[in-house]
């Protein structure tokens, strides 16, 4: 069922660009910011200790410290596969090896329950993240020798998938159990990928269609531990009916995305269609009910999760980064299995808006919680500081923001069974494919999303008779196309427009598209926007910040008609375009009461200046909203 296949990360070079600067700043700072984080934290400590090592200072330990380290590694042999490092590769060997020397002869490898709690492992799948971290190790061990050809780590995780598949199941003796925090089911796919071994398939397929059954494996076990049930609502771990049945997404958030994006693995791996016909409804019931416009999901703090249907708060937006993240693993996977623009435009609103606001320009503090208004006092991330982090006690936003960046590559491209080219993301990148015994390269020159324009320059080794898809983004009304100088006459199917032809040669392709200022109101059921705007030029979602702004922002209005500016701006938040434009301030000169009269409200004209969302809280601790009230009357 699965139509496309990523483009292979080291086969794509992002080159620049606001997509490569972040690719380079995360190989060459980041990633080491990380690894420096993990030992100060005692992460790296804790492994030593499971590996039988000395440890001067104290390890107090973490039940999911591993999936930490597993996802820098993953995001380390990501950026090894294209970009050589010697230093990270010493360090990921390093550790490579304390894992190797920690895993039990049975297979189990845990460094925490090792090392503090031998005596109950597997006794608390709801909350222990046991399944949950070996998921994480086995995207690793894949993504490290795929870049780097050794099998160490692979060969450690086949060990442990080996352990579990002995362990979980509906075989006579096995325990019918599956992860209270999902994550194991997308990686056991990526380790059957990877080794052809069909027992880890078949296991990702059992995690997945157990699940929701009755009774509820989490209440068997919690009342085998002796603790008392008092909920039966199950939604929180997403096991509250069979995944197939499911259609609407419920729960932790994060949770919520790994195992959708590892349904839609199994559906298309196993020709499962009444499976993917569910992801297709969550899918759905995500974008259209529960998303941000920034394309963050999880609009409560209480349980990091969904809310019911149109439920988007602003100042309290959780919008976690980690659940963006897993938004563009779902989007991604939804693409591969039936190819559709429409997927790829939420992959790229999550990407540029939801994912990015996570990372500093600096490379190394990040949001956990990204809200979508701030009035510049109140603490909002965690309850702990209203400013960028450099790590987090939960540090699972960090190294996912940074496998994704490594991994950037394989999103830009794919391509389909009979060698014919997908092309999903514009950014300045060099790409080549093995296609029809012929070698393509495929160079993009652009500055987008800044600029309108895409140049690509086609390079084949000998004439190759391939289509080239190109996505035509969603935001996007008004675009021109034309190759070698002529005007290409084609028509969209399904998103994407396709070129077809003999490739030989040097081949140029023009691509402009247009990207006016749009204010974009929301559906009037988001109660906490209804009557507001707001801004986006192409892919990319607008906020005021207050630095910008000589009116406090939460007064400010956007009037019907507006004529907005954009500028580019070099010196601005490392280069960026900002848009500036009239609207309107009001403020209360009624001071002794908090009702009064309309004719109490000051109505001022005020200049707005707008910034990218991802770029905000760069420049110190300043309010910021993305919705402003709207006046459509106005103008």
């Amino acid at each position: 069922m699965r139509t496309l296949t990523p483009a292979n990360s080291k086969n794509v070079l992002l080159t620049d660009g606001f997509l490569g600067s972040r690719v380079h700043l995360n190989r060459e700072l980041t990633l080491h910011q990380q690894y420096a984080r993990m030992e100060e934290t005692g992460r790296i400590d804790q492994v030593r200790l499971a590996a039988g090592e000395n440890v001067t200072r104290r390890c107090h330990g973490h039940k999911f410290w591993d999936s930490d380290i597993a996802k820098w590694l993953e995001a380390v042999g990501y950026s090894l596969a294209a970009y050589p490092d010697t230093e990270l590769e010493r360090l990921a060997d390093a550790v490579v090896d304390l894992l190797e020397k920690a895993q039990e002869d049975d297979g189990y490898l845990n460094t925490y329950y090792s090392t503090f709690e031998p005596d109950k492992k597997w006794t608390n799948l709801r909350d222990n993240h046991e399944l949950y971290c070996a998921g994480h190790l086995m995207e690793a061990a894949v993504a490290y020798h795929e870049a780097t050809g050794k099998r160490k780590l692979l060969d450690v995780m086949c060990r442990m998938a080996d352990h579990i598949d002995s362990r979980f199941g509906r075989e006579k003796g096995n325990v019918r159990g599956y992860p209270g925090h999902e994550e194991i089911e997308l990686a056991l796919i990526r380790l059957h990928c990877a080794t052809g071994e069909t027992r880890y398939r078949d296991l990702a397929a059992y995690f997945v269609n157990e699940r929701g059954h009755s009774p509820c494996f989490f209440q068997t076990e919690a009342e085998t531990r002796g603790e008392q049930v008092r909920s039966s609502d199950w939604r929180y771990w997403q096991a509250h009916k069979p995944v197939r049945e499911q259609d609407e997404a419920w729960g932790h958030a994060v949770r919520a995305m790994y195992l959708y994006a590892g349904a839609v693995d199994v559906a298309t791996l196993t020709d499962d269609t009444e499976l993917f016909e569910a992801c297709r409804r969550l899918w759905n019931n995500t974008t259209t009910r529960k998303m941000y416009i920034t394309g963050g999901v999880g609009a409560r703090h209480t349980g990091e999760a969904f809310g019911e249907d149109y439920e988007l708060p602003n100042s309290t937006a959780y919008a976690e980064t980690c659940a963006a993240i897993g938004l563009v693993f779902f989007a991604h996977r939804m693409m591969l299995a039936e190819p559709d623009g429409k997927y790829v435009d939420i992959l790229e609103r999550a990407l540029y808006n939801g994912v990015l606001s996570g990372l500093s320009l600096d490379g190394h503090h990040y949001f956990y919680v990204n809200p979508l208004s701030y009035d510049g006092k109140a603490p909002f991330f965690r309850g702990e500081s209203n400013r960028r982090q450099k790590w987090f006690g939960c540090a699972c936003c960090p190294a996912n923001i940074s496998r994704l960046l490594a991994s950037l590559g394989q999103y830009v491209y794919s391509t389909n069974n009979d060698g014919d080219i997908y092309l999903h993301l514009y950014t300045a990148s060099e790409a080549s494919f093995q296609t029809g015994g012929a070698k393509l390269t495929v160079t993009q020159e652009t500055d987008y999303p800044w600029g309108e324009e895409v140049k690509l320059t086609v390079q084949s080794s000998d004439i190759l008779r391939k289509t080239i898809w190109l996505r035509v983004p969603g935001w996007c009304a008004d675009y021109e196309v034309s190759i070698d100088g002529q005007p290409l006459e084609s028509s969209v199917h399904r998103g994407y427009l396709p070129l077809q032809r003999d490739w030989s040669g040097t081949t140029v392709v023009d691509l402009t598209w247009r990207m006016p200022v749009e204010t974009v109101a929301a559906d009037p059921r988001v109660e906490a926007v209804r009557g507001c705007a707001a801004l986006q030029r192409g892919p990319v979602v607008y906020c005021v910040e207050q630095v910008d702004n000589d009116v406090p922002v939460s007064n400010l209005v956007v009037h019907h008609g507006t004529q907005w500016t954009v500028d580019y701006c070099p010196d601005l938040l490392g280069g960026c375009c900002s848009i500036t434009g009239d609207a309107y301030a009001i403020e209360s000169t009624h001071a002794k009461s908090l009702y009064a009269s309309p004719a109490c409200l000051d109505v001022q004209p005020a200049r707005l200046q707008a910034i990218p969302y991802a770029l905000w809280a760069n420049r110190g601790n300043h309010a910021m909203t993305v919705w402003m009230a709207y006046d459509r009357a106005g103008g």
